[in-house]
């Protein structure tokens, strides 16, 4: 009887049109796209430099659905004193946006905002004496903007520390 039943049940499964059958999303992003993202948004400079040769190369990360816009610093200038922070914020921007996107923002914003710390830091080390201080300082100041008053973005430019006066 059992063998019965699964030849009948083979044979109507066989026979069902493709078109009842799931099919797999077209749009479905690769199952690794956890493990890019994380790997592009870590304290180190090679996740830095990893990040940076993808953004370079979108097109070849297309089929990840990862979102690449950015307002840099938001509101907050992006090379202050001349100090080229634009990119690291870049970098920020793209971690929060996807995380959020992911719905995993919370538990890694800490993350993020300590490898745009390390990211700042990487641009004060060009530097020496009171230029290096300064940029330290204002590096911490982003930092700490950030750590606490950067919230997943609900729109471009939100969630991120204002200018200080």
């Amino acid at each position: 009887m059992r063998r019965r039943f699964a030849t009948l049940f083979a044979a109507v499964t066989l026979s069902l049109p493709l078109a009842l059958l799931p099919a797999a999303s077209a749009s479905a992003a690769p199952a690794d796209k956890p493990q890019v993202l994380s790997s592009w948004t870590q304290t180190s400079a090679s996740s830095y430099n990893a990040w940076k040769a993808a953004r370079g190369n979108q097109g070849a990360w297309a089929a990840y659905g990862f979102d690449w816009s950015t307002d840099y610093c938001s509101t907050s200038p992006d090379n202050p004193f001349g100090f080229p922070f634009q990119m690291s914020c870049a970098r920020h921007d793209f971690g929060y946006r996807n995380y959020k996107a992911a719905g995993t923002f919370s538990a890694n914003k800490a993350r993020l905002d300590n490898a745009l710390y390390a990211d700042l830091k990487r641009v004060c080390a060009a530097y020496s004496g009171a230029s290096r201080t300064s940029c330290d300082a204002t590096a911490w100041t982003y930092y700490h903007a950030v750590d606490i008053f950067g919230v997943a973005p609900a729109k471009a430019g939100a969630g991120r520390a204002p200018q200080p006066s």
